[in-house]
């Protein structure tokens, strides 16, 4: 086909497109579709091939419902609270290496220093992005020495993101703030961790951990119900390696408790030790009071006494 009739046929092609868009064969003025599997675009009456090898838009990868073509969406990263820019900015890897996994010359290693420099520097615009920048970083270091999920570290972050907006922390420390926000986020999700727990891997003193976490829950009024004994029970017998009939045991135990009002003015954690002590030595499996102590991190006596206050109260609703 010759330069004058190419020419032709595409002007031709233009000519025949109507109004609304749609293009119309060339040749017999048909109706044009488009054959996505083939990628060409064709007259449905003569069979012309308008078009070939048109690009094809559309993903790679079959989806077979809306959930999976969600799934399979490429839109990047979710935005997260747990990270002071949201996770908005790039993040440049510190391994000195490329694509392929070669390593970089060291011109090369010299102006990636450069960019993570200037990267690191453009993050934190202001004190307040530090300061967040700071928090949320020992947020997540707590978070993962306790083992909390990570909705617990979101909820944390936000109660952070408030306090700091609130302007609630001069006077206080960062770590203490930060300490507290993780204290309270896991009572609210239902895992929740002992005071104890807490300062042991918190930078701050227990009682500064106390004190700014009941300053955070009054400024901010969140709603944060006391800790339920039965909460801690799984992972008490999870580390004591107690079977899951004593674990229900344990929960029947605290039951009887609550409609007996033993629980009332007594530590949740010391309750939930003293009937995983219980269960096991009703369901004859091996565990000793020091083991119980070690896990919860609470005295031997509390433990004997939450004890016998347990077996006394099922007594009685057995008796009744």
């Amino acid at each position: 086909m010759t330069d004058a009739r190419i020419r032709t046929r595409h002007s031709e092609e233009r000519e025949t497109t109507d109004e609304r868009g749609r293009l119309d064969c060339p040749e017999c003025g048909g109706h044009v579709i488009t054959d996505e599997a083939q990628g060409e675009t064709v007259c449905s009456d003569c069979g012309l091939v308008v078009e070939a090898d048109s690009v094809d838009r559309g993903p790679e990868w079959r989806a077979f419902d809306a959930k999976e073509k969600n799934q399979k969406s490429r839109v990047g990263a979710p935005t997260t609270n747990t990270m002071h820019d949201k996770g908005l900015s790039t993040n440049i890897d510190w391994r000195d290496k490329d694509a392929y996994g070669k390593s970089l010359s060291s011109r090369q290693r010299q102006k990636m220093q450069r960019l993570r420099k200037w990267n690191e520097r453009f993050r934190t615009r202001d004190s307040k992005e530090r300061n967040l920048k700071q928090a949320l970083g020992e947020i997540d270091r707590m978070a993962s020495a306790l083992g909390l999920p990570e909705n617990v570290r979101e909820m944390a972050s936000v109660i952070y993101r408030r306090a700091l907006d609130e302007d609630l922390l001069p006077g206080r420390s960062i770590e203490g703030v930060s300490t507290a926000c993780v204290y309270a986020a896991a009572r609210q999700a239902g895992v929740p961790r002992s005071l104890d727990e807490i300062a042991d891997v918190s930078r701050v003193e227990k009682s500064e951990v106390a004190r700014t976490y009941r300053y955070v829950v009054r400024e901010l009024n969140l709603e944060v119900k006391p800790a339920d004994p039965e909460s801690y029970v799984p992972r008490f017998a999870s580390s004591l390696d107690l079977s899951d009939e004593a674990e229900h045991r344990a929960r029947a135990l605290l039951q009887n408790a609550k409609e007996k009002g033993v629980h009332s003015g007594k530590s949740p954690v010391g309750l939930a030790a003293a009937a995983v002590y219980a269960a096991a030595l009703l369901t004859n499996e091996k565990t000793t009071q020091a083991a119980v102590s070690e896990v919860a991190d609470i005295s031997e006596v509390t433990i004997r006494n939450r004890y016998h206050e347990l077996l006394e109260a099922e007594e009685s609703l057995g008796l009744a």
